[in-house]
């Protein structure tokens, strides 16, 4: 009943002060998009939690989070703490049990990519988001990038019938002595981590369906779970194909995403961490570049507290996240078994 209590009470004055926040794993996105939300005029970081006391001291001292609201276990402190929402950045394989005990205690989430690694806990969560009121945003900032809002927009109406999308990272070696190298906790490899946000760019960017695809891999490990480089071969529901290639074991990153159609093509490329341009290529091969201003790009804490104040869609939804999770793990089956597979949210 105190718990009850607790949140009828911040469901009646959260739009009148800052949004409590609770964070649940301090790694990168955790203390990334948890410092965007303790530099907000609009939040207030309340409470931490991770397994590792020394990244709590660390990040409890730097958030400003006094000892007694710092956690090693998450239940507890959604138990404790009269917190409005959670941002969860943890390994994949967790996301699912802890993105449903926050919603049950009535907070708001954003979670970190990619929203679950299970077909049927990722159709589990699409479900409850959409049943439910509280926000739950997925972590893929491309939604929030001008580069590819600019390109969502010419497939509002048209859509690309022929694509190919790639990217490259030293992602091995970046990992090693990581969960990511962890499959029980990773849920796979290189195409579960950033290949995910290639992925998800494709679809929410084209609106495109995937119908079935075939697939080969190369693994790091003897057990066949962690991948390290992927080829999928993808065919969507309206006809088009297209290709990704990810390869984890490069010296640098770049993205490249060819997106075309029956008037030209665009081309979304990207290299290292910065931002991503785009260029529009017409029926004559001509080319232009529309202006792109990150300035006006929201953060990602931005748009989930507008989206948690105003009850509207996020940028980035469980259901694109089904989307995702579905394409992925009918490309794993596919490399395993040698069958072209069907992909099915």
């Amino acid at each position: 009943m105190v718990l009850e209590r607790a949140f009828e009470t911040m469901r009646h004055d959260a739009s009148e002060r800052p949004i409590r926040i609770g964070i649940v794993g301090l790694g990168y996105i955790g203390t990334t998009v948890g410092g965007q939300f303790h530099r907000h005029a609009d939040a207030t970081v309340r409470a931490l939690c991770d397994l590792d006391t020394d990244r709590l001291e660390e990040t409890g001292a730097e958030f400003e989070v006094p000892e007694d609201r710092r956690y090693t276990d998450y239940a507890a402190m959604l138990e404790a703490e009269p917190i409005d929402a959670v941002l969860i950045g943890t390994p994949h394989t967790l996301h699912y049990e802890q993105v449903v005990a926050a919603l049950e205690a009535g907070c708001h989430v954003y979670c970190d990519k990619p929203l679950t690694t299970d077909l049927e806990r990722a159709r589990d969560l699409a479900d409850r988001a959409e049943r439910g009121s509280e926000t739950l945003m997925v972590g893929y900032q491309r939604h929030l990038q001008t580069a590819f809002q600019t390109a969502r927009a010419r497939f509002t109406e048209q859509s690309p019938n022929w694509l190919t999308a790639s990217i490259t990272q030293g992602w091995i070696d970046d990992s090693r002595g990581t969960w990511r190298l962890d499959p029980d906790l990773s849920g796979g490899g290189f195409l579960y981590d950033t290949g995910s946000h290639v992925l998800d760019g494709v679809l929410w960017t084209t609106g495109l369906e995937p119908e079935s695809v075939a697939a080969s891999m190369e693994f790091h490990d003897d057990d066949e779970r962690i991948d390290r480089r992927a080829h999928l071969d993808v065919r969507f529901e309206n006809g088009a194909t297209g290709t990704f290639s990810f390869n984890g074991d490069a010296p640098s990153v770049r993205e490249h995403l060819h997106l075309w159609d029956d008037d030209g093509a665009v081309y979304l490329e990207g290299r290292q961490w910065g931002p991503r341009t785009i260029t529009e290529i017409d029926d004559d091969a001509g080319e232009y570049d529309p202006y792109i201003d990150v300035r006006t790009e929201q953060s990602r804490a931005d748009a989930f507290l507008e989206s948690v104040r105003t009850g509207s869609e996020p940028p980035a939804t469980a259901r694109d996240a089904l989307r995702v999770t579905a394409l992925t793990e009918a490309a794993y089956e596919a490399a395993r078994t040698g069958d072209r597979i069907a992909v099915s949210e």
